[in-house]
This record gives C-alpha cells, structure tokens and sequence, in this order.
C-alpha cells in the first residue's frame, strides 16, 4: 500500500498516549459545543469553541491575526509548541492544521481518528480542564497561499482546468439545507454552478482514519478531481473544506490545492451570485 504524500504529518493514537505529559505537546480539541470537551476529552486538552473562539457574528472565520494570538496565548501555546488536533466531528483535527498553518504555525499535526478512535480503543478521558500558563505568541498574517477568494472561485466557473468541490451533505448541496436547516428569508440553498459533490467523509473509515492512498485516488478521480487541475474545495463556513484541503494537499500530494474559506456563507449572500440546485 502505497504512502501518503506527507504521513509525517499525522499522529496515531499511540504517539499521543506516549507524548501527554511532554510539555511542549499541547492537545488542542475543537467543537461545536463544550458538552462533550466537559466529560470525555484526552487529558490536558484544552478546548476551542468553535462558534467563539473561531469565527464571526456572520459565521465567517475570524482571520484577524490579534484574536488568533490571544486564543494561541491563553491556550499555553508559543511558536515552539507541538499541537495536535483533533474534535468529536470527522475530520476537525485537519481543519484545525490549516487554521494555524494559515498564520504560520509550523508544528502541528493531526490526530489520525481523532476523539472517535482514541475513545473506542479505550483510551484514557477526563473531565477535569486544562490551564496552562499564557505565552506571548506571535501570528503572522494569513498566508494567501492556502486560501482562494470569491472573485477567482467566480472566474474559474469558465476554465476546465479548474475544479470547484462543494463537499458538504447532498441535502446542503440541493438547496434542501442551509447550513443546518431549511432555508428561511433571504437565506438561498444550493451550490455554486457547476460544482462537482463530493462529501468529505467519504474519505473516511468507519473507525474515523484516513482512507488509504488508493482508496482516495479512485474516490477523487472518478469525480474529475485530478492533481493537473486548480482545486478550490467550498463548504458551509470553510472548515470542512479546509479538511478536504488536507487531504488533497497532505495525503495525495495535489499541487495546487485552495481553500474557499468563504464558502457557502459567502456566496450564496452575493446580490448577483449564480446559484445552482
């Protein structure tokens, strides 16, 4: 069986076991809600709230480089830490690679099954929270090599060099959901014209791994998502897009690979903005 492009940046769940008590190794899980961090999380995690510590009023990511200082600095974390992340959700630990790769972290890593795995192989939890004391870390501007902005995701629409992957649910991608419920108002469902569907888990395992090389090869190129075009993954708020970035980036080696933080937020709000269902 064939290599990832990059496995050096994944961590099993023994890695983890053997690494939490080194100090520089900081666990970091990232949720929706606190409910699940509160009972079952891996000892000396620390825990990021999605909708606060991550995002906006709007839902779009919160990429202002002082608020990514603060949560990093109160999380115990400097420029030299090891992070690995993970969550309760498929695929968080590699939205969250991204994430701090966009603003020049170098040492992270994904937990390879994340909470999922680490729990059925009966792996220590806790309920007791984690403080550790606040560094001064410094961000860099967000790096625009990781991201594409709507305006090229609009241009592309004409180019058959270039591939738009809409990876949320089928009910997202006909217009049935928005984000996580019907349409209401002004609020417009579907997916931008032309985007191929295919959704992220499909590039899981059941114990929520990785799919192997070959399995993701096949998986992506009988949807015409192949490593000579220009890839621009999309989802709802740009998480699950950014997983899908890893992905192709890390694990298949595509070249050129953008995430569409915008997403679905973005674009389906542009008064003039082509919709398709």
């Amino acid at each position: 069986m064939s290599q990832y492009a990059h496995p050096e940046v994944l961590v099993n769940t023994q890695w983890l076991m053997d690494h939490l008590e080194d100090p520089m190794v900081r666990v970091v899980e990232v949720d929706m809600s606190p409910e699940s961090y509160k009972d079952t999380h891996i000892p000396g995690a620390v825990f990021w709230h999605f909708p606060t510590d991550l995002s906006m009023p709007d839902f779009g990511m919160n990429l202002d480089p002082t608020a990514i200082e603060e949560l990093l600095s109160r999380s115990g974390i400097s420029q030299e830490t090891t992070v690995i992340a993970y969550g309760s959700y498929p695929g968080t630990g590699a939205f969250i690679f991204w994430f701090l790769k966009l603003f020049g972290h170098q040492k992270v890593y994904v937990l390879n099954g994340g909470h999922q795995k680490w729990v059925a192989e009966g792996r220590p939890v806790t309920s007791d929270l984690s403080n550790f004391p606040p560094t001064s870390y410094q961000a860099t501007s967000p790096n625009p090599d990781l991201r594409v902005f709507q305006a090229e995701v609009q241009a592309s629409l004409e180019k058959t060099d270039c591939v738009v992957l809409d990876v949320r649910t089928p009910q997202e991608y006909s217009g049935e959901i928005f984000m996580i419920k019907p349409p209401e108002g002004a609020e417009r469902g579907g997916h931008i014209p032309g985007a191929v569907h295919l959704e992220y888990t499909n590039t899981l395992n059941e114990d929520g791994t990785f799919k192997s090389v070959e399995e993701l090869h096949a998986l992506y190129s009988s949807r015409g998502v192949t490593a000579d075009k220009e890839i621009f993954p999309y989802c709802a708020i740009g998480a699950r897009s950014a997983y899908t970035w890893f992905v192709l980036k890390y694990l298949l080696g595509y070249p050129k690979v953008r995430n569409y933080d915008g997403s679905w937020n973005e674009w389906s709000r542009l008064p003039h903005g082509l919709i398709e269902q």
